[in-house]
């Protein structure tokens, strides 16, 4: 079996406003629908996620400063 590429950082929580997953930046249905999706459907998904976690983090730290620094330390290299 071939693992499937993701941007998941199990960090799973829908914003209300922009419909965006805070840890990877996918909508609900990017979600549900991955596995079934081709690579390069995901990977066209894949490369919008940086613009889309950059979009929310301006309207994110308004609300909650300790999101997007979260985020970091998850994606931090070990």
């Amino acid at each position: 079996m071939t693992a499937i590429e993701s941007p998941c950082i199990l960090v799973c929580s829908i914003d209300m406003k922009s419909g965006y997953c805070i840890g990877c930046g996918r909508t609900g249905s990017e979600i549900a629908g991955w596995i079934a999706m081709s690579p390069p459907e995901r990977r066209r998904i894949m490369d919008t996620l940086g613009a889309r976690l950059k979009k929310m983090e301006g309207s994110m730290k308004a609300k909650s400063p300790a999101i997007p620094k979260t985020r970091q330390r998850i994606r931090a290299p070990r």
